[in-house]
């Protein structure tokens, strides 16, 4: 029966109880959420004020290499290719098999005196154990062993045999070249040499990526010194103008064109950082150095400030360099020598099917398996010889197979005619490039210097009246210009070096890293 209280009181303390008892979870919940916020907060300080990373260019080249995701996948690459190879050389694998089946057999019969119908039983159960391997001579060879155990109810004896028998089959035509044979093969372990191939490819794009980041890093930290200064010169310019603003040497209009100044040096500083915190997320990307990445831990450089001493060789020489190392070109004429290979087995598969084969066995009977295996001994046995004959008449499967092979392989040849002519152009392109930026060294050094001596000439004679605050404002801008193409020449020189040498293929060899495929790949005239 439902109860209504008319006291009011009572049924007023009544709401405010089920209402307190109903959000009470929440105030627990909105009580804890600041201290959650404060655990959190700390825990990012934390990992915010972790160390920073102080490397040279050497020591981020060995931590990219050891611990950078994408190397890390690529890695794995050649291990499962070369599951490949084990796959196609398992057809020459010996293979195991056995059988036994039981069987009962109920049946009525003409009786023995032939008068007169009887029921028989008949229980039987054979069995077989065979050894069967494939060479690459195109040989089949088959090791048999049967038993048969038969009991009937007609009779009172039991029957067993068994057999030992041998089978041959040796193809003559299609299937006896060795090499067509074990083409799948040789085919598969190419396939782990381009693996290799392309592994050392990866690892030298990963190293130029790693050195032209270190070197974009070190600049975008150079220029935000070169602003911060420029920031500072245009401030006191601006202090200048006002005091002499103050006292009547120079008219208000003048402040206008200092306090633009200042403010696009600002401009240019905050996208300079930017651009620094973008091109360190990119650089601890590349070199991984946790397992968790901290993505607001600072990364110092070490690196000399002078021009390395190195000496070219004539573009010709690097052009050799690059037709032999080119992780790209070895690829492709691995490509060819797999070509060749897929010739040489659609080629044999155009030949019809002519097999030999010959079938040797011994077989004892008795009414027990002792006795039978004991009646294997004696002089009877069975031989089995003879050919197979198999051929479509039309045969297009193989000519097709054999055509699409060969225009293939041409098209693998020119294919490398193609990219030997783009390496040569790109290896001849990245020369030119690094006599170009080298020799920009000298020339933005010169501006930077003309520069220097312009915006000193026109301060001194802004001090004495002869010149304007914007003029002034726009030496300053030149010499910031010239300052920030000086460090751009230095680390575009460096850049390019590195372009040249990952363009020939020999980039992980100067730097000291051993990996697959160094070698060259020769292909057969």
């Amino acid at each position: 029966m439902l109860m209504v209280n008319r006291n009011p009181a009572s049924a007023f303390f009544g709401s405010i109880l089920v209402i307190v008892i109903f959000l009470w979870p929440v105030f627990l919940c909105a009580a804890a959420e600041p201290e959650n916020d404060n655990i959190s907060d700390e825990q990012n300080n934390i990992r915010t004020a972790e160390e920073p990373i102080t490397i040279g260019i050497q020591e981020a080249i060995l931590m990219a290499m050891e611990n950078n995701r994408s190397l890390i996948v690529e890695r794995m690459n050649p291990d499962i290719i070369r599951t490949f190879e084990q796959s196609e050389r398992s057809i020459f694998d010996p293979v195991l098999g056995a059988e036994i089946s039981p069987r009962r057999t109920v049946a009525d019969r003409l009786s023995r005196a032939g008068s007169s119908t009887e029921s028989q039983i008949v229980d039987s159960v054979t069995g077989s154990l065979s050894v069967d391997k494939f060479f690459s001579t195109g040989t089949n060879l088959e090791l048999l062993a049967g038993s048969s155990y038969t009991d009937s109810s007609l009779y009172s004896d039991t029957f067993t045999s068994n057999r030992l028998g041998v089978t041959v089959t040796q193809a003559l035509l299609q299937g006896m070249d060795v090499r067509a044979n074990m083409a799948g093969v040789h085919q598969a372990g190419i396939d782990i040499l381009i693996s290799e191939y392309e592994l050392r490819g990866f690892a030298e794009v990963l190293l130029e990526e790693v050195e032209l980041k270190f070197w974009d890093y070190a600049l975008a930290q150079k220029q935000i010194e070169i602003y911060t200064d420029s920031l500072d010169l245009a401030e006191q310019q601006m202090s200048e103008v006002q005091e002499r603003i103050n006292i009547g040497k120079l008219a208000e209009i003048e402040l206008a064109a200092a306090q633009a100044e200042v403010a696009l040096r600002r401009e240019n500083l905050i996208n300079a950082r930017s651009d620094l915190a973008r091109e360190r997320l990119d650089l601890l990307r590349l070199l991984n150095p946790s397992p968790e990445i901290n993505w607001g831990r600072d990364v110092t450089l070490v690196y000399q400030t002078s021009l390395p001493e190195i000496e070219l060789d004539d573009v010709e020489q690097h052009v050799q360099v690059a037709l032999k190392m080119r992780p790209d070109l070895n690829q492709v004429r691995l490509q060819i020598q797999q070509g060749d290979l897929e010739v040489v087995k659609t080629k044999n598969g155009l030949l019809p099917r002519l097999d030999a084969f010959i079938n040797f066995g011994k077989s004892g009977y008795a009414d027990s398996f002792s006795r039978s295996l004991q009646n294997l001994d004696e002089d009877s046995y069975d031989v089995t010889f003879g050919l197979t004959f198999e051929y479509p008449m039309a045969n297009r499967s193989a000519r097709a197979n054999y055509t699409r092979a060969v225009l293939s392989r041409e098209q693998m040849r020119k294919a490398l005619e193609n990219l030997i002519q783009l390496v040569q152009v790109d290896v001849r392109s990245a020369y030119i490039e690094v006599t170009r930026t080298r020799e920009q060294i000298t020339a933005t050094a010169a501006t930077r210097k003309f520069q220097a001596e312009k915006l000193r000439a026109e301060t001194e004679k802004f001090k004495v009246g002869s010149s304007t605050s914007l003029l002034v404002a726009q030496a300053q801008r030149d010499l910031v210009a010239s300052q920030i193409a000086e460090i751009e020449s230095f680390a575009n020189y460096l850049k390019a070096l590195v372009s040249l040498f990952g363009m020939e293929g020999s980039l992980l060899q100067r730097r000291g890293i051993s990996a697959s495929g160094a070698e060259p790949v020769i292909l057969d005239d």
